[in-house]
């Protein structure tokens, strides 16, 4: 076999590394899309679609262990929380 030239061999390399970031989006895709499927076993009506994107983003950031340790001190809720109330924005009477 022929020894590559640098332009192959950069050109190869540069194939490998575009096959590598495919896989790697793939594997994230399949990952996000288990956990979602997590999702509609929660209870999460009980959350503002904010509330639940911060609490996730928070939990994102400081990692799971410290987020877990964080809120185990609380203490368990025995009753299904309700839903929040409709939110209504306030009507000037003026």
């Amino acid at each position: 076999m022929p020894k590559m030239t640098d332009r192959e061999r950069l050109a190869d390399l540069e194939a490998r590394q575009r096959k590598m970031v495919e896989e790697v989006e793939k594997t994230r895709r399949a990952l996000r899309g288990k956990y979602a499927a997590i999702v509609p076993e929660l209870a999460v009506e009980t959350l503002t679609e904010r509330e639940f994107r911060d609490l996730l983003v928070a939990v994102i950031r400081v990692g799971g262990d410290a987020a877990i340790a964080a809120l185990k001190p609380l203490p368990d809720s025995t009753d299904i929380p309700k839903p929040p109330a409709k939110r209504v924005p306030a009507t000037s009477m003026a």
